[in-house]
């Protein structure tokens, strides 16, 4: 089958083919075959009568989300083009709304005593491999995932998990999102890669898309967010030499402790976290740290020499540590009136996660620079950027900052599509509703282990008050993928295209192992 794109569609197949990839699953469970067999008949007939409900009420309306990716899920390991439906059978991810009985276990981890050993022979090879050839600077989960497909990653053995992570906020808009594909292979048939030695046709226009997103008139493009926030301090320095008057090599950028804005020589000399710091001195010089949140710290540390104050709106890496009310605007008073220039780090809490397009529009305010990247490129493909006004932009002259992928014509073709999904989807007002309803459900949990719960929109945060990890692999173990972060904090951030019931689901499961 041909590989087909349509607006806004998840993929499915045939219910006969469900109903064969439910038979194979129910087999690998624990149990007899007589206990598998008599499982599969009692979900059959009942996803038979759901289903047949539902088409008497509403017999024009779409498959489930979850019946969609129940016939998706099997034979697809390979990755072939008979994985992919027509595009015409698909509904619409953000409307459609899962089966229940579709979300009644759609993951377990393999048990080795009955998943295929081949699948658990891969994945065991996969992680020796990784440990073996690849640096350890990550800890990932014991998990290897094979494909994905809107919230939902599936591992080696087939088994399933709702993503809770999204990468770090870089798939807001899904997995394999049809519409951001489409674009990818229609540009990857024309030109990938030129370089910004020549002009291009989609760089231009995604300029411009970018620029009106953001409210602010010029776009600097680079391709990771520490990049992105590197060109952001050149920015300040050089505009705060050559604009502002500041003595040669004094100038001075105000972060705030907690913060992280990447991995980068001039990220971590911004950080107060020991880790990220050790053993890679000297760092970079002229830099005052002052408390997260605390607009009267800030206003001390600022002197006649400050080109810059760069902060997170929410700080994610952080705990998801979320500023008292007024703070940002604050934040833009001081700045405006002693002329420093605010740069706002929105790479993880930018483009809807928080609810709103950009974080800082909750207290409608807008900084000077902005620094974007993760969800800019769709979940596909690398792209950040800096916008800003002219008067700090155009201390850039040619030579003095670049890169050879940055503002790619592959890479701006899929951002453009990345971009019109969140807006024509509604994603943001997506996650300020079910953001908030997550964020009251959590709050009413009542376990001595729940420290505090915070957040805003899907960007949420739940402290315990012992290590998070542990909590992390039973949540793998229940087929929920989340991550710690600073030990005690589990981050949960799905793709903004999750539908009610699967969050529902999701939060069951946190709620379940936070109880115990």
């Amino acid at each position: 089958m041909k590989r087909r794109a349509g607006k806004s569609e998840p993929r499915r197949r045939a219910s006969g083919t469900a109903r064969k990839a439910s038979a194979r699953r129910v087999a690998k469970r624990p149990g007899s075959a007589a206990d598998g067999q008599a499982e599969l008949e009692a979900t059959e007939a009942k996803q038979g009568t759901a289903q047949a409900e539902r088409q008497a009420a509403q017999p024009d309306a779409p498959a489930s989300a979850g019946a969609v990716r129940e016939a998706f899920a099997p034979d697809c390991a390979a990755g072939t083009d008979a994985c992919l439906p027509p595009a015409e059978l698909a509904p619409d991810p953000v409307a459609a709304v899962p089966d229940p009985a579709d979300l009644a276990n759609p993951a377990a981890p393999p048990d080795p005593a009955t998943a295929a050993p081949e699948a658990e022979a891969r994945a065991a090879a996969a992680i020796r491999q990784a440990e073996l050839h690849g640096a350890r600077n990550y800890r990932p989960l014991p998990v290897v995932i094979a494909r994905a497909e809107g919230v939902w990653m599936y591992d080696l053995a087939g088994r399933r998990y709702l993503d809770m992570l999204s990468a770090y906020s870089a798939l807001n808009q899904g997995h394999r999102h049809p519409r951001i594909l489409a674009a990818l292979r229609e540009q990857a048939e024309r030109l990938t890669l030129a370089s910004r030695a020549f002009h291009t046709d989609v760089y231009g226009a995604w300029c411009a898309r970018v620029a009106a997103l953001a409210g602010l008139p010029v776009v600097l493009p680079m391709n990771t967010g520490a990049e992105a926030v590197e060109t952001a301090l050149k920015a300040a320095r050089r505009w705060a030499y050559d604009v502002k008057g500041v003595p040669p090599g004094q100038a001075e950028i105000i972060v705030c402790s907690g913060n992280f804005h990447g991995r980068t020589l001039g990220a971590i000399s911004l950080s107060d976290e020991p880790d990220y710091r050790r053993g890679f001195e000297p760092l970079l010089t002229g830099v005052r740290i002052v408390p997260y949140g605390d607009a009267e710290a800030l206003q001390r540390a600022i002197t006649p020499a400050t080109a810059a104050f760069l902060c997170e709106p929410i700080q994610g890496e952080a705990g998801v540590v979320v500023p008292p009310d007024g703070y940002l605007r604050q934040v833009r008073e001081l700045c405006d009136r002693s002329r420093v220039l605010w740069i706002a780090d929105e790479i993880q809490t930018g483009l809807g996660r928080t609810g709103r397009r950009f974080a800082c529009d909750w207290e409608e305010v807008r900084p000077d620079l902005y620094v974007l990247g993760k969800a800019l490129g769709g979940g596909v493909l690398p792209i950040s950027c800096v916008v800003g006004g002219h008067e700090v932009m155009d201390v850039f002259e040619p030579g003095s900052h670049g890169s050879t992928f940055g503002g790619n014509p592959l890479a701006c073709a899929v951002s453009l599509a990345a971009l019109e999904v969140l807006e024509d989807e509604g994603l943001a007002a997506r996650a300020a509703e079910l953001g908030e309803r997550a964020l009251e459900r959590l709050r009413r949990l009542r376990a001595p282990l729940v420290k505090q719960v915070r957040g805003r929109g899907l960007l949420l945060g739940v402290e315990l008050h012992a290590a998070a990890r542990p909590y992390c692999e039973r949540l793998l173990e229940l087929g929920v993928l989340c991550k710690e972060t600073r030990e005690t904090v589990i981050r949960l951030a799905p793709p903004l295209v999750i539908a009610p019931a699967e969050l529902d689901w999701a939060l069951d499961k946190v709620e379940r192992v936070l109880a115990q």
